[in-house]
């Protein structure tokens, strides 16, 4: 079993879970095109790939979902809560002011007039044109700018960005399975619709691999779901100095530092030195932001929380990229 991180980071997040018999994309925050570029980069093969499976419907998770599952003709997986935001957000209202909407009655008016006219109709004043329904909030679907990526034939009409060749619903708590590999949702705190973290074990090797970004801090569910891991995805977002003293506006950092924002050094650090169970081959520290932290400073804050629990055969601490994939974790 193997964990390849694509992407980590606030501008784009994608993971590959692989067994022997299944491959797994977890999240799609990398436009189509740089998605396949960083799969070609890690030697995955993307017509391999069973599924996609979403954690939130944040940009820097499903930037490249629509397109990369149309290209493929695979299924998605995700909460449906997720699935209703993520449509939301490629289908912005439209808002139309009264004034609007009596012009655009009054238009539909003569367009009606007019053609009973040309009809030789001469309506009697009992016969009144009757208004049509009209949504003051007409929903226009919004074009993906990323539909061209992976699209062979781009002069041909642009998909609805919103279709998916395939849905499947889980929820959080309920395990499920995809080929060989099983699969544990937990929820998470993050200002999400309804973000989760991961655990995936194969049902042959006796691996488990676990994958949580994205959360404010650690409640007792994700303490616990991350016991007994073998490899671990974990969030060390910011360093709290950088963040106070960085150019984020007030109101994001607010948001960052809050109980549904994001791991600090510091309080991954603490997790590690408190609740972690210590039986992990490898940790990796994801999800760093490249305002708000230094590589250096997440690896020293883990690795101090580590103490001397680190060896070659056990809690080897690597540092997720950004512009890069990592090399591959197999066990």
């Amino acid at each position: 079993m193997r964990m390849t991180v694509l992407a980590s980071g606030s501008r784009g997040n994608s993971t590959v879970i692989a067994s022997a018999q299944t491959r797994l994309l977890i999240d799609a925050g990398l436009s189509c095109r740089e998605l396949l570029k960083r799969m070609a980069l890690a030697n995955e093969d993307p017509t391999a790939l069973s599924a996609i499976l979403i954690t939130h419907e944040h940009q820097d998770h499903i930037a490249g979902l629509g397109v990369l599952a149309r290209r493929l003709g695979i299924p998605v997986y995700l909460t449906e809560p997720t699935h209703r935001a993520w449509v939301r957000m490629l289908t912005p209202r439209t808002t139309m002011t009264y004034a609007q909407w009596l012009d655009h009655v009054q238009q539909e008016k003569q367009a009606r007039a007019e053609a009973a006219a040309a009809q030789a109709i001469t309506p009697t004043p009992a016969e009144s044109i009757e208004e049509p329904a009209f949504d003051l909030a007409a929903s226009t679907p919004a074009s993906d700018p990323d539909e061209d990526d992976c699209d062979p034939s781009p002069s041909k009409p642009k998909a609805d960005p919103t279709h998916l060749p395939a849905v499947e619903y889980f929820h959080s708590g309920t395990n499920f399975t995809i080929g060989d590999i099983s699969i544990t949702p937990f929820t998470i705190p993050h200002d999400a619709a309804d973000p989760c973290g991961f655990v995936f074990e194969s049902r042959t090797e006796q691996v488990r691999m676990a994958i949580a970004t994205d959360l404010g801090y650690m409640p007792p569910n994700v303490k616990s779901a991350l016991r007994g891991i073998d490899v671990l995805l974990l969030e060390s977002n910011h360093d709290l100095e950088m963040l106070k003293d960085g150019p984020y506006p007030w109101s994001v950092k607010q948001r960052v530092l809050s109980r549904v924002g994001h791991l600090s050094n510091h309080a991954t650090a603490e997790f590690l030195a408190r609740d972690y169970d210590g039986g992990a081959h490898t940790i990796v520290l994801g999800h760093l932001s490249e305002q708000n932290n230094d590589p250096s400073l997440a690896l020293l804050a883990a690795e101090q929380a580590l103490a001397g629990r680190m060896s070659l055969l056990g809690n080897r601490i690597m540092l997720a990229q950004q512009a890069a994939p990592l090399p591959s974790i197999s066990l």
